[in-house]
């Protein structure tokens, strides 16, 4: 464990996170006041706030380890050059104690993309951004152009949306075949909820229909069916489904329609013959690792050659915008793994591909269990990454999309890398927050997008038996979120 003690309460969430960046397998506490002294703390963080400085002293459990401080200058009345000031030196003083530098820098959020899109449209040069995320943020110069290049092809995609009266819509459909050990979404063992997945669908039908009717003024941009893995429903059920949505929404404006079939052992010829006949344009098939000993350690119940069957089978129903999701520093996974995964998908050639940093998230079985995977090795590094990127050029992909999150290995980041017309818009919105979002099923958020740009939110129960039970309570909340000026 690392503590952190602070003489008064204030940016405790960015210390937090900094701190992570540099420790993810550690338990960070920060927090006013005594620290609890435990045998396994590591060292010991001290941060004084003065009355125009900040002092950070960082104090080893080790006593043969050297202490190192560092002090600057600040006006608090100006909170976000503070929190960057202070930032700034929480690196440089953690750089000096592990004598390593983060791709990201002093960047935690998980948009930074952001920031050279809203330089872009301020007119300002990749000079300008550059010289700003390097200064402000330490952030690589690998990373600054990835970020540039990504924010030029988003704002050149996002030009097809309808800002002024468009929405997109997500699905929810909260069923998995089995959770797999880096999993923290919200997902339910279909093995267990078999016998409840009609009635799943009709509480999802209320909700549909309320969306659809309450938004027929609205031009509907996107749709995605998401999860867990709606390919666990049975044909008859995604043809349900795909039918509740033709039936109640119009398609005119929508530029894509997108399913994520992403587990290969949930996918059959009928499934996928009712999608394409459904006019879907676009699905994820996810086999995360071609390396059938890590597949099965992780807990997917299905093998690499799976994978390809269900690839080539899309292609042969008339799927020409497929997906593939992988993941690097997978436990136990080298260099040499994530090259025979690299391999094996270039030989297939999907349309996008997105190249997923492990994360340790709280909620998954991996973080909840670390005791029994804590001594096996998580290699993610520059050259697995550029690795990934080098697979993604050879087969005529270019990113177009990028996030972060919390805890990932590496300090890395996801990419989305797509042939050119093939990109996931959906993928995008749901990272840049540039359109309202609205979103059915259990587990699900609404976001509302105001013309401000403030964004509001209303969030649907994760529970499925809570989800079918208050079913009105959720359509209700829709209610007061978007309000009678925003429905029709």
């Amino acid at each position: 464990m690392i503590t952190v003690q602070l003489n008064r309460a204030d940016f405790e969430y960015d210390i937090h996170s900094l701190v992570k960046a540099f420790f993810p397998a550690e338990d960070v506490l920060v927090g006013v006041g005594e620290q609890p002294s435990e045998e396994e703390i590591s060292f010991h963080i001290v941060t004084n706030y003065r009355k125009d400085s900040i002092e950070i002293m960082v104090m080893p459990e080790d006593e043969t380890s050297e202490r190192v401080s560092h002090t600057v200058r600040v006006d608090f009345s100006d909170r976000k050059e503070t929190k960057n000031r202070l930032k700034r030196a929480y690196y440089q003083l953690l750089r000096t104690y592990t004598k390593k530098d983060l791709p990201w820098g002093t960047l935690t959020g998980i948009r930074p993309v952001k920031i050279p899109v809203a330089f872009l449209e301020e007119g300002k040069s990749e000079n300008e951004i550059r010289d700003f995320m390097k200064q402000t943020y330490f952030v690589s110069e690998e990373k600054i152009g990835l970020s540039i290049e990504v924010a030029e092809r988003e704002r050149a995609l996002l030009e097809k949306l309808d800002y002024e009266n468009g929405y997109s819509l997500y699905v929810g459909i909260p069923f998995c075949p089995s959770t797999c050990l880096y999993c923290s979404f919200t997902s339910f063992p279909l093995s267990v909820w078999n016998g409840r997945v009609d009635a799943y669908l009709d509480a999802l039908e209320k909700e549909i229909n309320f969306t659809a009717e309450h938004f027929a003024g609205k031009r509907l941009n996107s749709i995605y069916i998401g999860g867990g893995t709606p390919t666990t429903l049975t044909p008859k059920q995604l043809k349900r489904l795909t039918g509740m949505l033709r039936a109640g929404f119009d398609f005119s404006g929508c530029l894509e329609f997108t399913v994520e079939a992403g587990r290969p052992d949930s996918i059959t010829r009928e499934k996928l013959a009712v999608l394409r006949g459904e006019g879907i344009s676009r699905i994820s098939i996810n086999p995360q690792t071609m390396n059938d000993k890590t597949l099965e350690m992780i807990g997917r119940r299905h093998t690499a050659q799976q994978a390809i069957e269900s690839f080539y089978l899309a292609r042969e129903l008339g799927f020409d915008n497929i997906n593939m999701d992988v993941i690097v520093g997978l436990p136990g996974e080298t260099l040499s793994d994530v090259e025979v995964t690299m391999q094996k998908i270039a030989e297939l050639a999907p349309d996008n591909l997105t190249v997923h940093s492990l994360a340790l998230k709280r909620a998954a079985r991996l973080k909840m269990q670390w005791d029994a995977y804590q001594n096996m090795t998580y290699e993610n590094t520059d050259q697995t990454i550029r690795l990934t990127a080098d697979y993604a050029g050879q087969m005529g992909l270019v990113p177009y999309y990028l996030y972060r999150q919390k805890n990932m290995a590496g300090n890395f980041e996801n990419v989305g890398y797509a042939k050119p017309g093939k990109e996931g818009i959906y993928n995008i919105l749901i990272m840049e927050e540039v359109q309202t979002i609205v979103a059915c099923g259990a587990g699900s958020i609404s976001k509302r997008l105001d013309p401000d740009g403030k964004i509001e939110r209303c969030e649907n129960v994760k529970d499925v038996a809570q989800y079918i039970g208050r079913i009105d309570e959720m359509i209700e909340r829709k209610r007061v979120l978007f309000g009678e000026s925003y429905l029709k």
